[in-house]
């Protein structure tokens, strides 16, 4: 469990007590079935990450929403969106294993999480790795409910395939970016699990571009 559920649900009970103890015991119920859907909704179960070759795994539990061509500073892209929804799993992983080479927060409005406009007008941190797969690129997105986005890593940092990295409290989405070409594992409306789920396999080419840019960067 993320540590945040225990603050919060120990909360929920504190104040329960103290309802119960100031007026009746039958008003302490609504504080104490809070203090319940905290600690389920914190949840951080373990996940079985896939070992095959150029995997990219999804960073997130949630609904494939979108997949889509986009155009970055490097051509032409595949996006692909995640919405989470309250009952899922709120736990972001690294989608690849590497070195995060980018982390870039930024300020935005809380607009439904869903809509297209919110990958760009609602508070995000992007964040880039460079690693076995290629170079991806991730975006904790913040939703209507959420109001706080959480990311344990550094630039520098080296992470695994499937490591937990953060998380974005109650509703929410998360785009993973990645060079076009690769080969995609999921189409709209399937649900995927965080660390587990392989959105994509990286082409071949894609993966040596960035071994050369590597050996060049030494």
């Amino acid at each position: 469990m993320v540590r945040d559920g225990i603050y919060y649900g120990l909360a929920c009970v504190i104040v329960a007590a103290l309802l119960g103890w100031l007026t009746t015991p039958a008003v302490a119920i609504v504080p104490l079935l809070l203090a319940a859907f905290f600690l389920w909704f914190f949840r951080d179960p373990e996940r079985d990450i896939p070992a095959v070759d150029g995997a990219i795994v999804s960073p997130a539990d949630g609904k494939v929403t979108d997949v889509s061509e986009v155009s970055g500073n490097d051509g032409a892209q595949t996006r692909i969106s995640i919405f989470l929804n309250v009952f899922d799993v709120h736990v972001n992983r690294s989608p690849i294993s590497g070195a995060i080479t980018s982390v870039q927060y930024r300020k935005g409005e809380f607009r439904n999480a869903m809509g297209p406009v919110s990958a760009e007008r609602n508070e995000q941190n992007i964040v880039t790795v460079r690693g076995d797969a290629g170079t991806v690129v991730f975006k904790q997105i913040a939703g209507l409910l959420a109001r706080r986005i959480v990311f344990t890593k550094k630039i520098g940092d080296h992470v695994a395939r499937g490591e937990r990295v953060g998380l974005i409290k109650f509703g929410s989405r998360v785009d993973v970016v990645l060079a076009a070409g690769a080969e995609m594992k999921v189409r709209v409306g399937e649900q995927v699990k965080g660390g587990s789920s392989v959105l994509a396999i990286a082409s071949p080419q894609a993966i040596m571009q960035d071994v050369h840019d590597a050996a060049e960067a030494r």
